[in-house]
């Protein structure tokens, strides 16, 4: 259980307006505002990758706000950090925000961070740092450990440009729909690897519907990065479902899957294309809008525009 002067209840609300005897400070050694909101990194399993400039800005800091004080708990409790924590999640951001830019403007430097990883990316805190943005107060940030990037790394697939979707719909046929959207948007020049995070008990069934959409993709599954177990399996979509369909998947988890590879149409795609862009546009015009959505050689374009205005 964590430390007693880690953790703090959930319907406290006297923690944002504590420590009113703190004046404003100057900078300190790790560079960070002398009031304001700061983001900070923490590890995704390994307790080992806390970096020291991120105890060192949970120290100093009035106030953390995290997801859950019982986790964050253990993980002050582990570094020696005293700072009193405050409750921020999807269901009380809005109403801890007047409060948390009110303890800035006062001089406060409060802290933000997750259960694990970084903030924000497919955790609460958004909406916060927009208002502080907004309300012209400093937002600074302290790097660190991040799923999604890592698995990226670790997958074999392009590293750049990448697509990160956070959870996809729980539901199979909002998830299609999502998937079938990417897919449409890969027809007309999308290229990059996509990468979402999910839930163990619906990793078969996510893969199962992305092996029915994109077909034989190139992909990984991500798997309890930096912990014990971790695991990294890479293979084609249709292999990934049909594995994960028999294996029972643990832990966090993280999907990654290559671009598309480069689609030719057939001429009579291509002159499909044309002609529709020829009804109201001129040859040129015609040939830059399909020489766009095709990318094909816009040489390769006029020269079929042209056989097929002759034959009109």
């Amino acid at each position: 259980m964590p430390d007693e002067t880690c953790e703090y209840p959930e319907d406290d609300e006297s923690g944002l307006a504590a420590q009113a005897d703190i004046g404003k400070r100057s900078p300190d050694a790790s560079g960070l505002s002398v009031a304001g909101l700061v983001i900070v990194s923490t590890p995704i399993g390994n307790r080992g990758d806390m970096t020291p400039r991120a105890v060192e800005a949970l120290q100093t800091a009035d106030l953390i706000l995290c997801e859950d004080t019982r986790r964050t708990g253990l993980l002050c409790a582990n570094f020696g950090i005293a700072t009193r924590l405050l409750p921020l999640h999807e269901h009380n951001e809005d109403a801890r925000i007047p409060r948390a830019l009110q303890a800035i403007r006062d001089g406060k430097r409060i802290a933000l961070v997750s259960d694990a990883g970084t903030p924000l990316v497919s955790d609460p805190g958004f909406r916060l740092v927009r208002a502080a943005i907004a309300d012209g107060l400093p937002v600074s940030g302290v790097p660190g450990a991040n799923a999604a990037v890592l698995a990226l790394v670790l997958s074999g697939l392009p590293p750049q440009p990448f697509l990160f979707q956070g959870f996809a719909p729980p539901r199979s046929a909002a998830r299609t729909a999502v998937f079938a959207r990417l897919r449409a948007a890969e027809r007309a020049g999308l290229n990059a690897t996509l990468i979402w995070y999910e839930a163990p008990h619906r990793l078969a069934e996510m893969l199962a519907d992305l092996a029915a959409v994109f077909g034989e993709r190139p992909a990984a599954v991500a798997r309890e990065l930096t912990k014990r177990f971790e695991e990294v399996r890479r293979g084609s979509l249709p292999a990934l479902a049909a594995h994960y369909a028999a294996a029972e998947a643990r832990g966090e988890i993280t999907i990654i899957v290559g671009p598309a590879p480069p689609e030719a149409p057939d001429e009579g795609s291509l002159d499909e294309q044309l002609r529709a862009a020829l009804v109201d546009a001129s040859v040129k015009q015609a040939v830059a809008r399909v020489a766009a959505e095709t990318g094909l050689p816009r040489r390769q374009v006029y020269a079929r525009a042209l056989e097929i205005t002759g034959e009109r």
